[in-house]
């Protein structure tokens, strides 16, 4: 009992010996020892990493999952050391969704043809998010966190109780300048030498820790390698599913060209009613260049050559640009979003692609970017 209630009344000395230094020290009327310069930087660059560490770290969690709600969950589940359960992605939710309705609509209309192609590169789409997060989670965001809750949780200890000996070494010269006898000199002299001791020994120890973060550094710089890389994998993924998507559909596109009537039962195909021939409408259809014996058919071989292609010589067709497009090589032509060019296919060409002429430029367009006008 006597032990625990002198320990109680030492600490309490220590506590308002430090506490009084420290207030001196903010007023100006006690002397502070002073880190190198060396060691300040270190301070420095300790801090600014754990500050932007945590910045990236947040930010990167707002990217992953952007519902605040559920990020929320997933900490709490996190906390509690339990297995976050599986989340249906949006890209996934919209598959189902897309699926649906189209076994609502039809599965054999075109709407619900379409409606099924979508949604299931959507589940694809949704997919590789989920493999993206996953990824991304493991390889990058948990190198980040346990440096915040493990080394740097380390370094602050470390730095605090560097913070209490210099605040004890300080309290011992104001002692020893405060001293008169001998005796309380040579007292004062020895707690200093211990004081100046311990605070040294601490210093080294956070000054190899503070040094640690250039390691730091270069095992977060491999992390961030490894995002960089599963997330150019994500959009690769996405964009070559989004081209297949754009494909399939464009092979249909002319399903949906002045074709209202395209759902319409088999009873209705097969009985027709009597219309004259004036009545009849007429769906326009894209101009084939006619095959001449002895020209060679250049789209057939690979190879385009403007000067070698001639339009037909009446029926070309006006499109509508709809996206901008960016020529892969000379064969093709570069399209804005808006404009207006004359279009026309050839013999053997990829039903997907047309021949585009803007002015004296001619060269290969992809059908989906266009809208075909009568």
């Amino acid at each position: 009992m006597d032990f625990n209630m002198k320990k109680l009344a030492s600490d309490a000395g220590v506590f308002f010996s430090r506490a009084m230094q420290f207030t001196e020290e903010k007023l100006g009327q006690a002397e502070k020892t002073e880190l190198d310069a060396h060691f300040e930087n270190l301070l420095a660059r300790a801090d600014s990493t754990k500050n932007w560490t945590e910045k990236i770290l947040r930010q990167t969690e707002v990217l992953l999952q952007p519902n605040p709600s559920a990020r929320v969950e997933e900490f709490l589940y996190e906390k509690l050391d339990r297995k976050v359960p599986s989340r249906v992605t949006n890209g996934e939710l919209l598959a189902q969704y897309m699926t649906e309705a189209a076994n609502d609509f039809g599965p054999g209309t075109p709407y619900g043809k379409t409606l099924i192609k979508v949604g299931e590169t959507q589940r694809r789409l949704g997919a590789a998010e989920r493999e993206f997060i996953h990824s991304a989670s493991i390889n990058f965001l948990t190198p980040l966190r346990n440096f915040l809750e493990g080394d740097w949780r380390t370094i602050s200890k470390e730095r605090r109780i560097l913070q209490n000996r210099r605040l004890d070494l300080d309290a011992c010269k104001a002692r020893l300048k405060k001293a008169k006898a001998a005796e309380a000199k040579a007292a004062a002299e020895h707690e200093l030498r211990l004081t100046q001791t311990e605070f040294d020994r601490q210093a080294e120890v956070t000054r190899l820790l503070l040094e640690g973060i250039s390691s730091t550094h270069v095992n977060h710089l491999r992390c961030l390698h490894e995002f960089v890389e599963s997330q150019t994998n994500y959009y690769a993924q996405c964009y070559q599913y989004m081209l297949d998507l754009q494909k399939q559909l464009g092979r249909f596109s002319g399903t949906f060209i002045g074709s209202p009537d395209s759902t319409a039962s088999p009873a209705a195909a097969t009985s027709p009613p009597a219309v004259s021939a004036a009545t009849v409408p007429t769906v326009p259809t894209i101009p084939v260049v006619p095959t001449v014996v002895g020209v060679p058919n250049t789209l057939a071989e690979g190879v385009l050559n403007p000067n070698e292609v001639k339009p037909p010589a009446s029926g070309t067709r006006k499109a509508r640009v709809l996206y901008d497009y960016e020529a892969a090589d000379s064969t093709e032509l570069a399209l804005l979003a808006d404009e207006m060019i004359t279009v026309y296919s050839l013999p053997g060409m990829d039903p997907d692609w047309l021949i585009g002429e803007r002015g004296n430029q001619k060269g290969k367009v992809p059908v989906t970017y266009l809208e075909l006008l009568s």
